[in-house]
């Protein structure tokens, strides 16, 4: 991991600039006290190895180390610049690692002209820009050429230009520390990781959201045990899964690989050493674990509560991760290196046993972090340049009917209709755009399904609220599809469900060929019960259609479906339902609006009222007149209303009032 902190001034650029070039010409340049430094490029990155260096490797404090660099770079360019030492990583990217680039470029170049201007800007390449720019000759005209009379220009000193990005060298993470310039600080939260939130809002644009993790808590001497951890840690010494982090801290601890560290030896920058040296395992251990067995910075991000979605834009190293938070999108301090795309990636497959290449460059899967059940979406080359991900967490909330109602998501009344509607068996499918709430309300009419009635759901990613229903007693089947050959397709598994018993059918997304499949089940009344389902769709005329257009369902089977409800998200984040329609008609249906959206909430329209309902029609009993039907719906809305006033909005009391319901 990364995190950028500044670094003390050049002794040099502490003196006026118009005497920095004759104080060296009289003094000489600065004795050299010797580097330990190891450079060795690893493909874009010069990789630094400063275990035997006294400075650590800090490029904006010592010359000598940025000779060591600076003479590598004057063969070949490098991206990054990174040291090594103590465990701590030392990471120059950007602005940083094209000074030293250009330095390496600029020493080269002005060799055959000038040999002391060339050793200078290895050792100081601001003072080398500032000599050769005020001079005559080829050296400004060599500055120009190589950058380095730009890059200097732009620097008030080494604290800013070669400003890194300091962590554990574990981590495959960039953390900026420093706040925005002018920015002020709004709030700062605790998360149950031990980092910190902090919200700063700047003169212009958005909140800007920074993360500060336990990582920057460690003192140097827990930072060169967590680095002798890890190096054990992955010899396989140690076995254990999610306990062998905590196993191998301790036994780098009680086999004495402690450092004794003096006094200022490996004191980094930025760390929070609130205890000297004293070794804390259990938080060595924490750190060690997330970045191994864990997901790295995304399990504080999702410690965080009021964070929903995580962006990961390609290509990944240069844009910082977005955050939806309460609803807001904010820019973090937060990116991910060309290794940590790559390690998640092959964690992600790993854990879903879904291929993710460039052969098949998409990914939808589920993971559990920090709690919480977090959906996947990845997409890679060729169509991306790069890798990206997004992240979504799954709300471990048990939505049910009276929950949404006690939301504002939908109203009492329109709730009953659609209570009743599922209990009695009718075909609904729930439409909107991405993030409109469909999954959450789908997952909320499974509980309306009688308890005693059988229900298989068919999923590609599982969202559902499968396992909470069958800790309520339900007796539900869960089917995983894919498309890749891993599992059922989804074709497979709808046929499959049929078979499986008569009862009710949930399809967690309509959206392939399955759709023909499924639209002659419910045609032929192959299902008993009711049949549920979401799709992609801006109301009732754009269901039918993509179904019928888009997917090849015949314009008379559409028919079979009995209501279209539409979800939408509005521009405060919130979500809701904006409209329920009936569907009358055979080949060319029409889409009659039982309730819609208005600005006194969601309402109804009156065609249940007048008795032109023909829905209600149809939902009736042998027995049951539409003044009765009527009264089961007013009912209804009093009992999920009641539950929902009273905060009984769980699994377990929605069971509950089954036994309570008039039909």
């Amino acid at each position: 991991m990364g995190f950028r902190t500044p670094a003390p001034d050049d002794a040099l650029d502490a003196v006026p600039e118009s005497l920095a070039g004759s104080l060296t010409a009289v003094l000489g340049e600065p004795e050299a006290d010797g580097c330990g430094c190891e450079a060795a490029f690893d493909g874009e990155t010069l990789v630094v190895d400063a275990e035997s260096c006294p400075h650590d490797g800090r490029l904006e404090d010592s010359e000598d180390c940025r000779a060591v660099v600076v003479e590598a770079l004057t063969d070949r360019d490098a991206t990054t610049v990174r040291t090594e030492a103590a465990g701590v990583e030392r990471a120059y990217e950007d602005d940083a690692a094209a000074l030293l680039v250009a330095a390496g470029r600029f020493a080269e170049a002005v060799r055959f002209h000038d040999e002391r201007l060339a050793e200078r800007a290895m050792r100081d390449p601001l003072a080398a820009a500032r000599e050769a720019t005020g001079r005559a000759g080829p050296a400004p005209d060599v500055a120009a050429e190589t950058g380095l009379a730009e890059l200097a220009a732009r620097a008030a000193g080494y604290e800013t230009a070669l400003a890194p990005y300091v962590g554990p060298a574990v981590s495959r993470w960039r953390v900026e520390t420093a706040p925005p310039a002018a920015a002020q600080l709004a709030t700062v939260r605790e998360l149950d990781t031990g980092a910190t939130v902090r919200h700063y809002t700047p003169e212009t644009g958005p909140t800007r959201y920074y993360l500060d993790p336990l990582d920057r808590q460690l003192s140097g001497a827990e930072l060169e045990v967590l680095s002798t951890a890890y190096r054990r840690l992955a010899t396989g010494e140690f076995e254990g899964g999610d306990r062998a982090p905590g196993r191998a801290v301790r036994a780098v601890v009680d086999d004495g690989d402690a450092p004794e560290q003096a006094d200022g030896a490996h004191d980094h920058d930025g760390a929070h050493d609130h205890d000297g040296d004293e070794v804390r395992t259990e938080r060595i251990a924490a750190v060690l674990g997330k970045h191994t067995r864990g997901y790295g910075l995304l399990e504080d991000l999702f410690a965080d509560p009021s964070l929903s979605d995580v962006f990961v834009t390609a290509p990944a190293p240069e844009n910082c991760l977005r955050v939806t938070v309460d609803g807001q999108t904010l820019v973090t301090n937060v990116r991910l290196t060309e290794t940590g795309v790559a390690a998640l990636a092959s964690q992600f497959r790993r854990e879903s046993g879904r291929a993710f290449s460039r052969a098949d460059p998409t990914l939808d899967a589920t993971a559990g972090i920090a709690d919480r059940r977090v959906r996947i979406a990845g997409v890679t080359e060729p169509p991306s340049q790069g890798t990206a991900f997004a992240f979504r967490a799954q709300d471990c909330t048990v939505w049910t009917l009276p929950a949404l109602i006690a939301n504002g998501t939908v109203s009492r009344r329109a709730a009953a209709l659609l209570s009743v509607a599922v209990e009695r068996g009718r075909s609904i499918l729930l439409a909107g755009s991405r993030g409109a709430g469909k999954t959450t309300a789908l997952g909320a009419l499974t509980w309306e399904l009688p308890p005693t009635v059988r229900t298989v759901v068919i999923e590609d990613t599982p969202e559902l609220p499968v396992a909470s229903l069958q800790a309520a007693g339900r007796d539900i089947q869960a089917l995983r599809t894919s498309t890749d050959g891993e599992e059922l397709s989804p074709t497979a598994a709808l046929r499959t469900a049929l078979r499986l018993g008569d009862g009710a059918l949930i399809v967690g997304e309509v959206r392939g060929e399955e759709a023909a499949v499924l639209y002659e089940a419910m045609r032929v009344g192959a299902n008993s019960e009711a049949v549920l389902g979401t799709i992609h769709g801006d109301g009732g005329a754009d269901v039918y259609e993509r179904v019928v257009s888009d997917l090849g369902v015949p314009a008379s089977s559409f028919g079979a479906t009995d209501l279209v409800v539409t979800l939408e998200r509005t521009a405060a984040g919130s979500r809701r339902v904006r409209a329920i329609e009936e569907v009358v008609g055979g080949e060319d249906p029409a889409f009659e609006p039982l309730f819609e959206r208005s600005d006194a909430g969601l309402t109804a329209t009156g065609r249940v009222d007048r008795g032109n309902s023909v829905l209600l029609a149809a939902l009736a009993d042998p027995d049951e007149s539409y003044a009765d039907l009527r009264e089961t719906l007013a009912a209804r809305g009093r009992l999920l209303g009641a539950l929902a006033e009273r905060g009984a909005t769980g699994g377990d009391a929605v069971t509950a009032s089954h036994g309570q319901r008039q039909r």
